[in-house]
């Protein structure tokens, strides 16, 4: 898949990372393999060991620039057409605070032990609010902070070998 260079922040020889195309939300990263693998057991040996080590810096250079409250990684992956790949979600305050402000989302609140209603969530609830708001909808919530391009500057810098 072809992702436009303004979105790329930094390669390797086996891996991509950008910034989400289809997300207003800063600093929300993918890592998408090089290879057209599916599947972690289809990947090169190469390719394997350069991820653990990526993954790892990925997460410590975003922890550090946008101090995320939370920063979720996972994989998906069974769209046609996209190879391997993760998602890194930043979750910061004023975007929990937007999901727990959307009455929408509170059919989802959590219950507690006795069946009584808890204010709690989970990445579950949350990774599927930054994707209906921050994706999917027309008019995604304001965003706090550095817009999308301002993130992926200092991020691209962040990852600049010394």
């Amino acid at each position: 898949m072809q992702i436009d260079p303004t979105y790329v922040l930094y390669e390797t020889e086996h891996w991509r990372l950008n910034h989400h195309l289809a997300s207003a939300l800063p600093g929300y990263l993918m890592l998408g393999a090089k290879s057209p693998a599916h599947s972690l057991a289809e990947m090169p040996e190469a390719a394997l060991a350069e991820l653990g080590g990526l993954l790892a810096k990925i997460q410590r250079v975003m922890e550090t620039q946008l101090e995320p409250k939370w920063l979720y990684i996972s994989r998906y992956g069974h769209m046609p057409g996209f190879p391997l790949h993760f998602h890194f979600i930043p979750v910061y305050d004023w975007v929990e605070d937007a999901f727990w402000r959307d009455e929408r989302y509170r059919r989802l609140q959590g219950f507690g032990a006795q069946g009584q209603a808890q204010a709690l969530t989970d990445g579950a609830e949350l990774t599927l609010f930054v994707w209906r708001e921050f994706g999917e909808s027309p008019t995604p919530p304001p965003v706090q902070g550095e817009s999308v391009q301002q993130v992926i500057a200092r991020l691209r810098a962040a990852f600049r070998p010394e």
